[in-house]
């Protein structure tokens, strides 16, 4: 391009955009690509509650309670997996398309990142699967977006199911790592069951670092988790359904 070119293509663009650029646009290039490039994802902007109450306050519990003065030595979440099984949906070889959009939207919603695909490892004839076979999808949590996600799913979700009576408090392995299930997605205030084509349910695992089922179970019930209580279980099994009337005596 010669000198004058260059002036022409420059002339109207405004001041202090590049040479080659005419209106603010790169050259050779779209302003979609330039918008694009501009965004970037900072995260969650707001603090996660139940971090900071593990900083300030669940930690100096654990010290005075359990004796552990090393802060490395503490029991720690470090992150938390989602899982839906789709293998008895599976026709064929192939998970319908509506089955597969929807549980993967409903986990990109409620969790804020994109699921990944598990595909089986190995065939097995009883279950009709065979190796390669779209079979789960999984979401892995970790850091700010793991903390925001247990807060909701204390505070918002698990008040929604129905009949709830409290979590059970027998799903802790050795390790300290807990294991619920939730039947249906709608308990999560971000699905909206109109818009959804079925209902599926979902696989939690909660993993401790340094931890057993006591410290785990402490840690957990300190942020809220609403255990099932040993006294409404009592309860329930000494209370005996009223006798059924007597009938009236004939004249």
């Amino acid at each position: 391009m010669s000198k004058d070119q260059n002036k022409e293509a420059n002339k109207g663009a405004p001041k202090g955009a590049p040479k080659g650029e005419k209106g603010g646009a790169p050259k050779g290039g779209s302003s979609k690509k330039h918008a694009e490039a501009e965004v970037v994802d900072t995260g969650p902007a707001v603090p996660p509650r139940l971090r900071d109450l593990y900083r300030d306050k669940i930690r100096a519990e654990l010290k005075s309670k359990f004796e552990i003065g090393n802060v490395n030595a503490m029991p720690k979440l470090e992150k938390i997996v989602l899982n839906v099984n789709m293998g008895r949906h599976i026709e064929g070889t192939k998970i319908p398309p509506h089955i597969k959009g929807t549980i993967i939207e409903t986990l990109t919603k409620i969790t804020g990142q994109k699921p990944i695909v598990i595909k089986a490892k190995k065939s097995v004839s009883n279950f009709k699967v065979r190796e390669g076979v779209e079979t789960a999808v999984m979401v892995t949590l970790r850091r700010e977006r793991m903390w925001h996600f247990l807060d909701r799913l204390i505070n918002l979700a698990t008040p929604r199911i129905k009949d709830f009576r409290g979590v059970p408090t027998n799903a802790f392995d050795k390790q300290g790592n807990y294991s619920m299930g939730l039947t249906e997605q709608g308990v999560f205030p971000e699905i909206n069951m109109a818009d959804v084509q079925f209902t599926h349910g979902m696989h939690l695992n909660l993993v401790f670092k340094n931890s057993d089922a006591k410290l785990s179970r402490f840690v957990l019930e300190q942020m809220g988790m609403p255990f099932t209580k040993p006294e409404e279980k009592a309860v329930r099994k000494t209370v005996a359904p009223a006798p059924a009337p007597a009938p009236a005596a004939a004249n």
